[in-house]
């Protein structure tokens, strides 16, 4: 942290997503860099920021409350097509015909609105089928309202810009939307000589580390080298 001149013992905090890193180090290469694209607990546990499926809060989903719209504006005004779309990139929802149908263009104002209407569009499928299509459908919406595959393509791009010759990256992913997009990215900058080496297989969890942390679950590593 001392070259990027923040002392030897103060570390610098920005306030910013992954599309910003370059202009966060200012010229500046890092001979580290580890990336977590899991939202934060304290996020999901939240009922007033709207992620939860649990809890009835309005239906906002936004990162940044200050940016941007809310879930409940932006499902109101998609098309059917368009949400199909958006649930089979993602989320990879098996049903995304169904629901593209049932849930776009209508207002929701509360998370448990959008959760029953979900099931009730999946009435003939189990009841653990619908609790995962609530999930997926929930993580579809907030990655496309916070458009976190477009911040996740841009980090990607100017990340061997910011490593130093033999610096590493190390990102962490939890759905395969995600990971697909870091395994590709890699792989190219690979073959176009921007990184030395990359993760021929990806990291995960052990079986006491996800007792101890359910979330963690689904969590994949993939590294690469400057």
């Amino acid at each position: 942290m001392r070259e990027l001149g923040f002392g030897e013992d103060v570390f610098g905090v920005a306030r910013s997503n992954f599309a910003g890193l370059s202009k966060v180090l200012d010229g500046q290469r890092a001979d580290c860099i580890l990336a977590d694209l899991g939202v934060s607990s304290m996020q999901l546990d939240t009922p007033e920021r709207g992620f939860s499926v649990k809890t009835a809060g309005p239906l906002d989903m936004r990162m940044n409350p200050a940016k941007g719209e809310p879930a409940s504006a932006w499902l109101a005004k998609i098309k059917a097509e368009e949400l199909e779309e958006v649930l089979r990139e993602n989320s990879d929802e098996p049903k995304a015909a169904v629901l593209g149908r049932a849930l776009a263009g209508r207002k929701f104002s509360e998370t448990t609105g959008l959760a029953d209407a979900i099931r009730a569009a999946l009435a003939r499928s189990s009841e653990d089928e619908q609790k995962k299509a609530v999930r997926r459908v929930f993580q579809a919406i907030r990655i496309a309202v916070n458009d976190e595959f477009g911040v996740l393509d841009r980090l990607l791009n100017q990340l061997p810009e910011c490593l130093a010759d033999g610096g590493r990256v190390a990102i962490l992913t939890f759905h395969s939307g995600e990971d697909r997009r870091v395994k590709k990215a890699f792989e190219a900058a690979l073959r176009d000589g921007r990184y030395t080496a990359i993760a021929q297989d990806v990291i995960r969890p052990g079986a006491e580390e996800c007792r101890a942390n359910p979330r963690a679950t689904s969590t994949k590593l993939r590294w690469a080298r400057k």
